[in-house]
């Protein structure tokens, strides 16, 4: 989208518009207060729309040779104050995303419209209609393909006379090509991807990088010897989609990653309801390239092909496509579509497995799309109709474990339903960090801290899990190990609040309290309406002697309206910092009412109230013994 035409004047993304002549942003109609660099970082972002632009790019256009600023500080505040005027956030962007120590991409839909407005250049990804652009690839595309098809069968023969690659335990698949040139397709492309790393995040002997990691490297020109090393995997698959109507064609080559060494390439087509077919196909070739012992589950499951209607699986791509967004919109988004693929298909199990995951997150406190009592049966519910249409979907024991975890308080068969998920699918990075946190919860701390470590080696780029890595340290008391980890996750991306608030946390219990208000204070700037981080700053306040500042959030926290949710255990918290035991545990006897995450009570700020008899009999009550 870089090269716009001369006529273009306004870009358009959900409710803004950019005037490109008068140098304004406004929302529905109402003009903001956004001038300078952070303007002008909009308007790069918005002509590179689904692209990676670099730190260096952006350092580069926004101050010119001879500039004498710290780029990186600078930057930094630019991208939070656009973030502030258009209320997103690093943690669950809507707009702005942050590629770890790379750059931004702008991830919404955006229009450009000539200064008589007539028809958007650029349009909704997802749009139908006659105004869609066309799928049909020219001809070019098509007769390049057979020749780099042509290329890479004849460096296969060549191949078998090379000598064997050393043994492949570890692969990333990058994000697939788009050959359609067509974004509306974009869905179709990133589903490809995140089913050919579902397929082979199956294999238990392989080590398959996550999708979160993976993606980071969309429209990235480094090479694949670097993206090896960054991601530290042995080889690297790569390839294309091109959906032509109702016709699929997949190409994907496997390179060795060190000496960028070609070691198979191949390419599959059919028609769109064959696509499962081909995508394991695409899996099952990998699986003996890379001469990994399949179990007989896992041959079975790349030998088993099931059908489904094709309108169905369309939609169950686009909600993939939104889930991955982790944004509330993109869940709310991903609702729908799971809903509208089960409704088409009521057989389709995989619609029901991603309709507990888009529930399950709806109720968590980062997002809030719903209450916890209106999401967590939904999720379950889901979920359980999953494994009964297919009971060898691990994702959905995960789904259902956590369901299980943070609403049912049913520990025992939590720890099944992650036992068996994690078997089914050992790739699948959330069910070892859900898992760690379920471990943690039972005391089992050692462990739980080397199942989130497990989940860091299959998504090394993701900050959720590197911030979740840090509070499991901090609950195991290894505080300056959390404090490695919490630095260590900030080299990826200083502007992600959880990693400030879990470095936050540890030196409130290091006794180092201006540190840690600093560091509250921080996460709170990078990830506005925050409970947990709001009451983990007064809980600071309490104990420096700051009393007057920690009553006053604890006044306005009981002030909320009871649709906003419970904030039993925050308040609690505060109460424990100011010393007052009795309503510490009156507020926490509140949030058992509620339901909340028993998890919390297991960070080292409730170790006060932990010899407490009442403390006891409420987590034997939890079910924790």
């Amino acid at each position: 989208m870089g090269g716009l035409p001369p006529s273009v004047r306004f870009m358009r993304f959900g409710v803004f518009e950019v005037d490109l002549h008068s140098a304004e942003l406004r929302k529905r109609g109402i003009r903001l207060n956004l001038q300078s660099q952070p303007f002008l970082l909009l308007v790069t972002l918005l002509k590179r729309q689904g692209d990676l632009v670099t730190r260096e790019e952006l350092c580069s256009t926004l101050w010119p040779d001879g500039t004498s600023v710290d780029f990186d500080h600078s930057l930094g505040t630019a991208v939070n104050k656009l973030r502030e005027i258009l209320g997103d956030s690093a943690s669950s962007p809507r707009f702005i995303e942050t590629l770890p120590r790379r750059g931004y991409r702008f991830i919404a839909p955006v229009e450009a419209i000539d200064e008589t407005p007539a028809a958007p250049v650029v349009r909704d990804p997802l749009l139908r209609g006659p105004e869609r652009l066309s799928r049909r690839p020219p001809l070019w595309t098509i007769s390049g393909l057979a020749l780099a098809l042509a290329l890479l069968l004849a460096l296969g023969t060549w191949r078998r006379l090379a000598p064997p690659p050393p043994a492949i335990r570890s692969l990333a698949v990058l994000p697939l090509e788009n050959l359609s040139r067509d974004p509306s397709q974009d869905y179709f492309s990133d589903g490809m991807t995140d089913e050919l790393i579902t397929e082979l995040g199956q294999l238990s002997a392989l080590r398959v990088i996550s999708r979160t990691s993976a993606m980071t490297y969309k429209g990235s020109h480094e090479s694949l010897p670097q993206i090896a090393a960054d991601l530290k995997v042995d080889a690297v698959v790569e390839g294309a989609v091109l959906r032509s109507g109702t016709h699929v064609r997949i190409s994907a080559q496997l390179i060795l990653g060190a000496a960028d060494r070609q070691l198979w390439a191949n390419s599959y087509e059919g028609d769109l309801g064959d696509t499962f077919a081909l995508q394991k196909k695409v899996a099952r070739s990998i699986a003996e390239e890379v001469r990994v012992k399949l179990t007989p589950h896992e041959e079975a499951v790349l030998k088993n092909v099931s059908s489904v209607d094709q309108e169905a699986y369309d939609f169950y791509l686009k909600g993939r496509y939104f889930w991955n967004k982790r944004t509330p919109e993109g869940l709310k988004a991903a609702i729908d579509y799971f809903n509208r693929a089960a409704a088409k298909d009521p057989n389709y199990a995989l619609a029901y497995a991603g309709l507990a995951d888009s529930y399950a997150l709806a109720g968590d406190w980062k997002y809030g799309v719903l209450a916890p009592m209106e999401a967590y049966p939904k999720a379950k519910a889901a979920a359980t109709k999953a494994l009964v249409l297919d009971n060898g979907l691990g994702e959905a024991h995960i789904s259902l474990a956590f369901c299980m975890d943070n609403y049912d308080w049913d520990f025992d068969v939590a720890g099944m339903e992650f036992a068996r998920g994690i078997e089914l699918s050992p790739g699948y990075a959330t069910g070892h960090d859900w898992y760690g946190w379920h471990l943690a919860m039972l005391r089992r701390n050692s462990e739980a801290v080397r199942e989130v470590e497990k989940a860091v080696s299959l998504d090394p780029l993701s900050l959720i899990v590197g911030a979740d890595l840090a509070e499991e340290l901090l609950i195991a008391h290894r505080y300056d190990e959390a404090i490695g980890q919490s630095r260590k996750t900030m080299s990826l991306d200083p502007f992600f609040g959880p990693s400030h608030f879990a470095l936050g946390e540890v030196f409130a219990e290091k006794r180092m309290f201006n540190d840690a208000i600093t560091e509250f204070r921080k996460a709170m700037d990078l990830s506005p309406g925050s409970t947990a981080f709001v009451a983990n700053l007064a809980h600071a306040y309490a104990l420096s002697g700051m009393q007057d500042e920690a009553i006053k959030i604890r006044t306005d926290l009981t002030k909320r309206p009871q649709s906003a949710g419970s904030s039993g255990p925050e308040t609690a918290l505060i109460y424990l910092g100011l010393g007052e035991k009795d309503q510490a545990m009156a507020w926490l006897e509140k949030a058992y009412k509620e339901r909340f995450s028993p998890w919390v009570l297991m960070r080292p700020a409730f170790d006060p109230l932990r010899s407490d008899p009442r403390f006891q009999a409420l987590l034997h009550r939890i079910g924790i013994k």
